[in-house]
């Protein structure tokens, strides 16, 4: 930032952690009130085509800049392309944006942001400068409620903060949003309590899963599929069941670790069908049905 020359940037990391402000912060400081001009941000995710990299991203890379500059801002010769969600395009997308990368890296830097990396193909990645974002620190985060609570006048205790936190998982974005929610429900100088924050987040309640644990342990036969019924019409999200299902698994102590891997897999595989598009009914039943088969076959 310091000298201006910013090469190809790859952001990667969990959602809420900062990726997109961070260069949009940099860009701000780079080009002062000529950032309308000079940065193009796209959301990959939605325009992930590969017309979209030959039409969009070609025209603006391509195109020359003007030789104005504003006082107190470095404004260096070239634009900035924002890619956000990139590890959603396709694989035919990122071998022409590699392309436009090597031919028009003297006019344009891209900077590419996604979750996973692994999505992004090795040659593409192999460009750019790669900066992991880690999970926001718990401090950082209370502090920065704090203050959100103290310009919005939103009473709120360091129980609450702590709550809040966990049920976001270090996802700072996700976490204000809870926070804004959760002020709906009360008026000005009200307090907000730990069950107002667990009313509006999509939360999976410890004794909702003490309940799950002792119905498959009960073995009922053929009563899967009303639990299912019930758990879904509670509007309670069919992966959070699955990755509560997973803590709770790894800590059982009458499981062997055959038997642990065993429904461990058949969460991933149920997980997996669920980003397809499958239906959380019919995978919530399988994994309940697995959970509950290999139980019966335990020694204890």
């Amino acid at each position: 930032m310091k000298t201006g020359n910013l090469p190809h940037l790859l952001f990667y990391g969990p959602a809420g952690t900062g990726k997109t402000s961070t260069i949009l912060a940099c860009a701000k400081e780079l080009y002062g009130s000529l950032f309308s001009m000079r940065v193009l941000e796209l959301n990959a995710s939605d325009e992930r085509g590969i017309e979209v990299v030959r039409t969009k991203i070609k025209q603006f890379s391509q195109g020359v800049i003007s030789s104005k500059k504003i006082n107190g801002y470095p404004c260096p010769s070239y634009k900035i392309l924002i890619l956000d969600e990139c590890d959603n395009m396709t694989s035919w997308a990122q071998n022409a944006l590699r392309r436009i990368m090597e031919r028009y890296s003297k006019t344009t830097r891209f900077c590419l942001i996604c979750n996973y990396i692994t999505r992004i193909i090795p040659p593409l990645a192999s460009r750019c400068a790669k900066f992991r974002f880690q999970l926001l620190p718990q401090k950082a985060m209370i502090r920065k409620l704090v203050d959100i609570c103290s310009k919005e006048e939103v009473r709120i205790s360091d129980k609450t903060c702590d709550t809040l936190i966990k049920v976001s998982q270090g996802d700072m974005r996700k976490c204000i949003n809870l926070l804004q929610s959760t002020k709906q429900l009360r008026q000005v100088g009200d307090l907000i309590t730990t069950s107002d924050i667990l009313s509006v987040s999509v939360h999976v309640r410890s004794e909702t899963m003490d309940q799950i644990m002792q119905f498959c342990e009960a073995h009922h036969p053929n009563t899967h599929k009303k639990l299912a019924q019930n758990l879904i019409a509670d509007g309670l999200a069919v992966s959070l069941i699955f990755e509560k299902f997973c803590q709770r698994i790894a800590k059982r102590k009458d499981l062997t670790d055959l038997k642990k891997s065993q429904i461990v897999l058949s969460i991933a595989k149920a997980d997996c069908a669920l980003r397809k598009g499958a239906g959380e009914f019919l995978q919530l039943q399988k994994v309940l049905c697995i959970f509950t088969n290999i139980l019966k076959t335990s020694p204890n």
